[in-house]
């Protein structure tokens, strides 16, 4: 149960402003906000996904039908657990992207 609030007491603020001091909070300045975390973000997807291609780009054909170098399975250098959390991290990264691309929090 909520503790009852006294008859002209103050509401109590519902988020924190962790603003710096001096710095307008306006539509622009969000907006730059959001392209910086969109930017880091994107940033790490990248890394991971080069990671990622570095495993995978030997199975790719260069000359050598691709069946031939697949035959006995594809197995990562870095191992299963690793390569699919490497993955995983690049599904967040890109769930993440596009929540601050349509203002879904």
């Amino acid at each position: 149960m909520r503790p009852q609030r006294k008859e002209g007491e103050p509401r109590p603020a519902r988020s924190v402003d962790t603003r710096p001091e001096g710095v307008p909070f306006t539509p622009l300045t969000e907006l730059e906000h959001l392209l910086k975390v969109a930017a880091s973000v994107t940033q790490d997807a990248n890394h991971v996904w080069t990671d990622i291609w570095a495993q995978v780009k030997p199975l790719t054909a260069s000359g050598v039908r691709a069946a031939e170098r697949t035959k006995d399975g594809f197995v990562p250098s870095c191992g299963w657990p690793e390569f699919l959390e490497k993955l995983w991290l690049l599904k967040h990264y890109l769930d993440s992207v596009q929540r601050i691309c349509t203002k879904q929090r």
